[in-house]
């Protein structure tokens, strides 16, 4: 045997190999083209044209690349549902039904006559290549993750208007199939609507209900990725059990999973993390392996119908954006956003001339010829080319835009928001760090402060300090995996509270969070004495958390805003905390307010947080919460927005919270916050308990007694 001889030969066939290739390119297409200012996309179709059977011949377009592009086609079109800003896809919902129209309707009506006028086909022909003009594939869209503009007004319209034309095409496929079936009598099309819309039905009403009892169930993170793949793959094989594409059951998949996967979380990390680390790269590369450019200059009519293909379909896309601009008065940077995202052609359009190219009519000539067959994939190389360079470009001019923004709020701002959270029961801490995570600006890339507070005058203290040690790394964890940093700090203190309060000092924390204290006994407080300390100590905003289910279960957030609320210092920071939590988990956030206080309350969400799912709800009498008990249930979060003492928003109706939360809502998870008391502390004339009864507060008592008793008489 000869030492030097290779232990294989071209076309490689051993999986190993085969599949170390492909991990070759996914790692170096990348960083090649990024020097050259290419996008990664078309590196790696270029790389598919490359090694495939059309080029080099290194590999085999094998059964893995077709399951793995299945699984990447599908990953792309979740992703696309799942990253949608819901409430701003409501709001745009007509926008998006006009631009699905018309991003169907011109490429038909363009495709109809230029394959009958100018590469004379039928009619039936000519409607089966029009539609797949009609529909896109939405193969830039990895290029909006990377930049963090999945919540762009133009982007919910184009992935909401890739929707309506992906459904219209691949009804139009399926009606043209089932004639040359012999399917197609007079109910098909009542028989194939009814079935998509009642398993669109079955998919929006089941799918939500079933992730949310799972996630409540089972908190680990493996089981819960690979549960959010099973639904997808679910999604896709239901609604191709009924003639459709399942790209389009992925899509729903990813609609109806929206509000239970929140937009910053450890989950949605995991599934762009996977999706565009495996499965969205080897599509791609899979794409490329079937482009045979050699053809169409060898001859023949497939130069021409490639031509004509390709600046058709490109043609309409971009009209149909640009309709779409004139209509609805938007930025020229939106129309070039719209068209880069719409442009390319991949998945519908393989399906329809794969099938197309399958059946065979009565002369004996393929419905779609071998010329549109190839036509059709250098179509596709060029419009994904086209479709990623233009969707790079508008991208780059709105981070731009965005970055120059957030430079200029950021001089606005007094202070970097930075959250801190004192870690001591195992149990609490992937509720708090979650917590921490949708109230935290994500443009802001300030790290959490995980603490952990170690009692110096504990004998125990070096079992302590290990325990803390797990408990910070654990935080963490949970932070890194949806991609935030974690500053960690261990010291040790005289108390809990004194810890706290010196570390808010050192490290400028703007936020606390803490859990509910759990009581140990019949003479313990509700808040216990580490609230209590930490209220007097400081007069940073304070949010005291208890949760019975997970932060992305929550289908609610109903906010309970005392009287003269609006004239507390941190009164905007924890409007924006709230709101910012409703917009990432999706739940509508409910706030219950009276006078002034809910005039002031609307017109600061109306300006700063428009988009935001929020409700308005009049409160005129705080004295007893009993009130809110028929809006809160047990699904929902309850946020009691308190005062310390001597504050201006301060009550001494406060004094009955603790009772009446662990009386009305001890099955609620719930928050009792307390803002921000100004830039600097303030001096404690009183050293009376914030929430301790003391002589002012008797008094206080016996003059409302008597006034409600005149009042009586």
């Amino acid at each position: 045997m000869n030492l030097l001889e290779l232990p294989f030969t071209l076309p490689i066939t051993n999986p190993i190999w085969v599949f170390f290739l492909v991990l070759l390119i996914i790692l170096f297409a990348p960083m090649i083209l990024g020097r050259l200012h290419i996008p990664h996309i078309i590196g790696m179709i270029l790389a598919g044209v490359l090694i495939g059977e059309h080029g080099l011949h290194v590999l085999d377009y094998d059964s893995s690349f077709e399951l793995f592009g299945k699984v990447g086609v599908y990953y792309i079109m979740f992703l696309a549902g799942l990253e949608m800003d819901m409430e701003d896809f409501k709001k745009n919902q007509g926008k998006s039904l006009t631009f699905g129209l018309l991003t169907f309707l011109i490429p038909m009506a363009l495709g109809v006559w230029s394959s009958m006028k100018l590469l004379d086909y039928g009619f039936l022909t000519a409607v089966l290549l029009a539609s797949m003009y009609a529909s896109h594939t939405l193969i830039a869209y990895p290029i909006i993750s990377r930049y963090g503009l999945s919540r762009l007004r133009s982007v919910n319209i184009t992935i909401g208007g890739t929707a309506v034309t992906v459904t219209l095409a691949l009804i139009v496929l399926a009606v043209v199939g089932g004639i040359f079936k012999g399917e197609a009598h007079g109910l098909f099309w009542l028989i194939l609507l009814g079935k998509v819309a009642v398993l669109t039905f079955l998919i929006i009403f089941f799918f939500p209900r079933i992730g949310r009892w799972f996630f409540r169930q089972y908190d680990d993170n493996v089981m819960q990725f690979i549960f959010v793949l099973a639904m997808v793959f679910l999604g896709g094989g239901l609604m191709e059990v009924v003639g459709m594409e399942g790209i389009l059951g992925a899509f729903l998949a990813g609609l109806v999973l929206n509000r239970l996967i929140p937009h910053v979380s450890p989950l949605m990390n995991r599934l762009e993390f996977v999706g565009n680390a495996l499965f969205i790269p080897y599509f791609l590369i899979g794409v490329g392996m079937i482009i045979d450019v050699k053809s169409v200059f060898a001859g023949g009519e497939a130069l021409k119908v490639a031509i004509v293909m390709t600046v058709v379909a490109t043609a309409a896309k971009w009209l149909a954006a640009w309709f779409t601009q004139k209509i609805y008065h938007m930025l020229p940077n939106e129309r070039s956003m719209i068209f880069g995202l719409s442009n390319a052609q991949a998945a519908a359009t393989l399906a329809a001339v794969l099938i197309g190219h399958a059946i065979v009519m009565e002369n004996g000539e393929r419905l779609l010829n071998d010329d549109v067959l190839n036509g059709t994939v250098v179509m596709i190389l060029f419009t994904c080319v086209i479709s990623s360079l233009v969707t790079e470009k508008s991208a780059r001019r709105f981070a731009t835009d965005d970055e120059a923004m957030q430079a200029d709020d950021t001089k606005k701002r007094h202070r970097t928001e930075r959250v801190l959270i004192p870690v001591a029961n195992p149990e609490t801490i992937e509720n708090l760090v979650n917590l921490g995570l949708v109230i935290k600006d994500a443009k802001q890339k300030n790290p959490l402060i995980a603490l952990n507070v170690i009692n110096d005058n504990n004998k125990n203290s070096e079992k302590q300090q290990m325990r803390g040690k797990r408990n910070l790394e654990r935080a963490a964890q949970i932070a890194a995996a949806a991609d935030t940093g974690t500053t960690i700090v261990s010291r040790y203190d005289m108390n809990i509270a004194s810890g706290i309060i010196h570390t808010v000092k050192e490290y400028d924390a703007t936020d606390i969070i803490i859990g509910l204290h759990r009581k140990t006994n019949l003479v313990d407080s509700f808040f216990g004495h580490l609230a209590e300390n930490l209220l007097k100590g400081t007069h940073r905003e304070v949010m005291i958390a208890k949760f019975l289910m997970p932060v992305n279960t929550l289908r609610r957030i109903v906010v309970a805003v005392p009287p003269k609320a609006e004239y507390e210092a941190g009164f905007p920071r924890w409007v924006d905390h709230l709101c910012r939590m409703g917009s990432i988990l999706g739940c509508r956030v409910h706030f219950f307010a009276g006078g002034s206080t809910a005039q002031r309350l609307q017109y600061l969400v109306r300006k700063k947080h428009a988009a935001a799912p929020t409700e308005f709800s009049p409160l005129d009498d705080w004295d007893d919460l009993l009130l809110l008990t028929g809006q809160v249930n047990y699904d929902h979060l309850l946020v009691v927005v308190s005062a310390r003492r001597g504050s201006l928003s301060y009550d001494p109706l406060f004094e009955r919270l603790p009772a009446q939360l662990g009386k009305y809502f001890a099955n609620n998870s719930l928050i009792v916050l307390y803002p921000e008391q100004g830039d600097e502390p303030q001096d404690i004339v009183s050293f009376s308990d914030p929430r301790g009864h003391n002589e002012a507060q008797h008094y206080e008592r016996i003059g409302q007694w008597l006034y409600k008793w005149f009042k009586k008489s």
